[in-house]
């Protein structure tokens, strides 16, 4: 399930042309403003661009937003809360998939039960990730997702995505690290400002 990107650009950054064998992770590093964000969104088709995408053999074109958004899923630096609590985001009869994967991203099971506006900024992130996890996409759009995270909490989010790669998903993963991004990625680019990827 390799993704192809070709000519992928906005009037903000690009153009984009690279590609990302199935389990490979791609991590992007560069400075605050450079467009990794806005890469990501082209991919999960949010921005406007120009250029083409393909995964696993499909043409996103081919393919409605929402349905395309089930291959591809962008797991954002701040994920939406639409509900008071935590565990309204989480679907009740996946319950044990969700409350195993916040033990692996070292969650409190309470954490669950406590207002979104409750949970730091590192938990929301986390929680946010396995939102993302639950559907098992085959292509993972990862914004930043340790950026607020202590050390163990990092390593276990890095884990739970080594986990995904070795099942088969594709990654590409944002980081302003570039030790993680030397640690978590197959191959890395940097981007400089203005859009541009380099290796």
């Amino acid at each position: 399930m390799s993704l192809f990107v070709e000519g992928l650009r906005s009037t903000l950054a690009g153009p984009f042309t690279f590609t990302v064998a199935t389990g490979q992770c791609l991590a992007i590093s560069g400075a605050s403003g450079s467009g990794k964000t806005i890469l990501l969104r082209m991919i999960a088709d949010l921005d406007p661009h120009e250029g083409r995408v393909t995964f696993a053999g499909i043409d996103r074109a081919s393919l409605t937003a929402p349905n395309w958004r089930r291959l591809a899923s962008l797991v954002p630096a701040r994920s939406g809360w639409w509900a008071d609590t935590i565990v309204e985001h989480f679907p009740p009869d996946r319950e044990t998939a969700w409350r195993a994967l916040a033990a692996d991203l070292l969650l409190p099971a309470a954490l669950f039960e406590r207002s979104v506006d409750e949970a730091s900024t590192g938990e929301r992130q986390r929680l946010g990730l396995i939102r993302a996890l639950l559907a098992e996409p085959d292509l993972l759009l990862l914004d930043e997702p340790t950026a607020s995270l202590d050390p163990a909490s990092t390593q276990a989010v890095e884990a739970a995505i080594a986990r995904r790669l070795a099942a088969g998903a594709t990654v590409i993963w944002v980081t302003h690290d570039a030790a993680q991004a030397s640690r978590v990625g197959d191959l890395a680019f940097h981007m400089l400002a203005g859009g541009v990827l380099t290796t």
